[in-house]
């Protein structure tokens, strides 16, 4: 076992467990922050195969603009940041859902697993280049890339629009949300 074998079954494992606690945690913010864990070591991972560049377009389009969008996201709607009872799902959802992506897991591994079992990679002679992979992104796969970046742009719009409405059903006092100054308080304290 080589350094690189070592190396990418660290950052394997570390991108495996932030992924599972980012969809186990019932905190929303903490899990924007281990998703952002899981696709940083995730482009250690790309790193570790010799596409650099494959690793830094994750680090900027996933970790530095997803992310980014929903920790915004979760800001204009003011979503609870701690557990809340009004959201949490029950026992049985969650084992359920467990299950639905552990048969998921397992039948995908059936199927993709043994097209793989003779395959061997050398990594020292990359058999993809800059040009090409540039020429893939900007060529075949353009449109699609553009289409989901105006879709995020609309689900911020969205998000901002749906917290103004919150906000101006509620009156714009803040009164559901104890952690705003409401509309009618002076700074005096006079009420």
């Amino acid at each position: 076992m080589t350094t690189r074998d070592i190396v990418f079954t660290a950052v394997g494992a570390v991108t495996a467990l932030s992924a599972l606690l980012s969809v186990t945690t019932k905190q929303v913010v903490h899990a924007a922050l281990w998703l952002l864990v899981c696709l940083g070591s995730l482009a250690g991972a790309y790193l570790v195969l010799g596409q650099e560049l494959v690793g830094l377009v994750q680090l900027l389009v996933y970790v530095g603009a997803i992310v980014v969008l929903v920790l915004f996201a979760l800001m204009l709607t003011r979503a609870p940041i701690g557990p809340h009872a009004e959201i949490d799902t029950p026992w049985w959802q969650r084992l359920v859902g467990a299950l639905l992506g552990a048969a998921t897991t397992a039948l995908l591994a059936s199927l993709l697993l043994p097209l793989f079992s003779g395959a061997t990679a050398d990594l020292d002679t990359p058999t993809t280049t800059t040009p090409r992979v540039a020429q893939a992104v900007f060529g075949t796969w353009v449109w699609p890339f553009e289409l989901l970046s105006v879709l995020l742009l609309v689900s911020l719009i969205g998000a901002f629009a749906v917290s103004r409405l919150v906000l101006h059903r509620d009156g714009g006092d803040g009164a559901r949300h104890p952690g705003t100054v409401s509309a009618g308080a002076r700074s005096d304290g006079r009420g």
